[in-house]
């Protein structure tokens, strides 16, 4: 795997204001052909540094409800906590956490008895010792373009 370069950077932050934005447009703001965009660009997807998704707001849908469930384990299971939690459907995000949650997982479902299932669920694994359910009342901020390098 090649490290990425100053050039991919430039790629990367250009997508992450609009995910959307052409070879061309990209090769025109940075100043290098497109052929060279489209090159780098299929490296970066092929080596997992970058992926493009349409991204929803539940909310705006008026269907569904999102929100968090962090977890605390127990330390000798974690390894069975997180290939447990990798099969839940519902959860799009799962996260090793320091402080007072071992794992922070970000879920999706369609009502408030699909979320009382999905908790369920989680606290049923082996080594879960305890879990903290929140959900999304209003996004107040949410962006994607943040810097990073």
């Amino acid at each position: 795997m090649k490290k990425i370069d100053k050039i991919d950077i430039q790629i990367i932050k250009l997508l992450q204001k609009n995910g959307r934005m052409s070879n061309t447009v990209i090769a025109k703001e940075i100043g290098i052909a497109e052929a060279t965009v489209r090159y780098r660009m299929q490296r970066l997807f092929k080596e997992e540094y970058i992926q493009i998704a349409a991204i929803i707001d539940p909310m705006k849908l008026g269907n569904g409800i999102e929100g968090n469930i962090r977890i605390h384990a127990d330390i000798k299971q974690m390894e069975q906590v997180t290939e447990e939690l990798k099969l839940i459907q519902e959860l799009f995000y799962v996260a090793r956490v320091s402080g007072r949650a071992d794992f922070d997982t970000s879920f999706f479902v369609k009502n408030m008895n699909e979320a009382r299932i999905l908790i369920d669920r989680v606290n049923l694994i082996d080594g879960v010792k305890d879990t903290d359910m929140v959900t999304v009342l209003e996004y107040v901020k949410e962006r994607y373009d943040y810097d990073w390098g």
